[in-house]
């Protein structure tokens, strides 16, 4: 499985972390560090997420660092 960030998820983290570090800069790092590391668990095990609540598609997934959400889309590839 491979983990493809959007342009937007990039641009959401590096908020994150310039918000953050305003007040801690190293708890800015931990946290993006710990928000980035959550793809390689989606990596491994990409039905570990729960589905998003009310959207009714198993593909869509969540997984939560603290306060964050990180949501995901399982691409299912297609053998011949």
């Amino acid at each position: 499985m491979k983990v493809h960030w959007t342009d937007l998820a990039v641009k959401q983290l590096a908020d994150i972390h310039e918000y953050m570090a305003r007040t801690s800069p190293r708890y800015a790092l931990r946290m993006v560090d710990r928000l980035t590391r959550r793809s390689e668990q989606i990596c491994r095990f990409p039905e570990s997420g729960r589905v998003v609540p009310r959207k009714n598609d198993q593909n869509l997934r969540e997984v939560f660092e603290g306060p964050y959400r990180v949501i995901y889309r399982i691409k299912r590839i297609r053998l011949m």
